[in-house]
């Protein structure tokens, strides 16, 4: 479909292909994501369904205090159990029978699912009719090797805040306007009322899509900067001195916001407020495309802020590019690119 599509896709592209693309009709696929991190860790082969079912309730469970509508479906016992529970009148071992009765009914089959087709690698196989549970396939516990894999877990609530988010705003998850707080590092919208509402960390949301990588040197980067030589910097790929010049060009817009590591962003050769060379101005335009060919909620936001077609979202951003040079002058392209 374009650039960033591999040939042969690693296991990290395969899960965050389950988790940031397809239509969700209910969170249960990030509820199942993140409780298979958690018991990956264990290292165990086999999981039993009560075992599941602790995390995978737990996640819904947390989730409905956020946001009570889960789905686009009406009805659903199991989301009746779990706020059930979250009001005191379910004990946890009932939520969790509950749970293995009625929560994996569909998830389970469907996780695998991208595009209308499996992927071509499993992270479990299902054996619920023979042994009550799944078997954990190497694949998921070779996720736990790669320094990505702290990642992980915060891209999948950053994709099930939006997707939740867009459904308690009664919208499409294709029309929510995202707009960024810049001192908070937060992605946000507005309900009818004009009333702020927090969906998620924007480096959360930006960096599976960057495939956990800087978008200018490509060295890998943690979202929650626990480790030094891995910071993470949200950063504005035409700089953000440009808005007091530029003010009918919204600089804040997801659109312009890209994920980089220190060095790039600050550090000794760092860009600061110079202009990225053209080439990462076709990549910052194939990013916003891949954004808008899947179903990502920030979809619409970016179309909003850059053009109705591709057509004019590269004149858009040819126009910006021009605009930026006449006025800071200096072009720059990363150290070790």
């Amino acid at each position: 479909m374009n650039n960033f599509y591999e040939k042969k896709p690693t296991n990290e592209t395969l899960w965050r292909s389950v988790i940031l693309f397809g239509r969700n009709v209910a969170t249960y696929k990030f509820a199942l994501g993140k409780a298979l991190l958690d018991l990956s860790n264990q290292e165990k082969t086999f999981i039993r369904l009560e075992e599941l079912a602790d995390p995978f309730s737990r996640y819904i469970c947390e989730h409905l205090k956020l946001t009570d509508k889960q789905g686009t479906f009406s009805k659903s016992k199991f989301l009746d159990a779990c706020r059930k529970y979250n009001s005191g009148m379910l004990k946890k071992e009932d939520l969790i029978q509950e749970t293995v009765a009625r929560g994996f009914q569909n998830v389970i089959d469907a996780f695998h699912v991208v595009n209308q087709g499996e992927i071509s690698k499993r992270f479990y196989i299902d054996e619920r009719k023979q042994r009550k549970g799944i078997n954990i396939t190497d694949d998921l516990l070779a996720l736990k090797n790669q320094i990505q894999f702290l990642n992980l877990p915060y891209e999948v609530d950053a994709r099930w805040r939006l997707v939740e988010t867009a459904w308690s705003l009664g919208i499409s998850t294709n029309l929510l306007e995202v707009k960024y707080d810049l001192e908070r590092n937060l992605f946000y919208s507005e309900n009818s009322l004009s009333r702020r509402i927090d969906i998620t960390s924007s480096r959360d949301s930006l960096n599976g899509y960057q495939k956990g990588k800087c978008f200018y040197c490509s060295r890998d980067i943690l979202i929650d900067n626990s480790n030094p030589d891995f910071m993470t910097d949200v950063d504005h790929f035409f700089p953000f001195i440009l808005a007091t010049r530029f003010f009918n060009i919204n600089i804040n817009g997801v659109w312009n916001l890209v994920l980089s590591c220190m060095e790039c962003n600050r550090g000794e050769k760092g860009k600061f407020a110079r202009v990225p060379e053209h080439p990462y101005l076709e990549k910052l335009f194939d990013r916003n495309e891949y954004f808008i060919s899947s179903h990502h909620p920030l979809r619409e936001t970016i179309i909003n802020q850059t053009g109705t077609t591709a057509e004019s979202r590269r004149d858009f951003l040819q126009h910006v590019d021009n605009a930026a040079i006449d006025y800071l002058i200096h072009r720059w392209r990363p150290l070790n690119p």
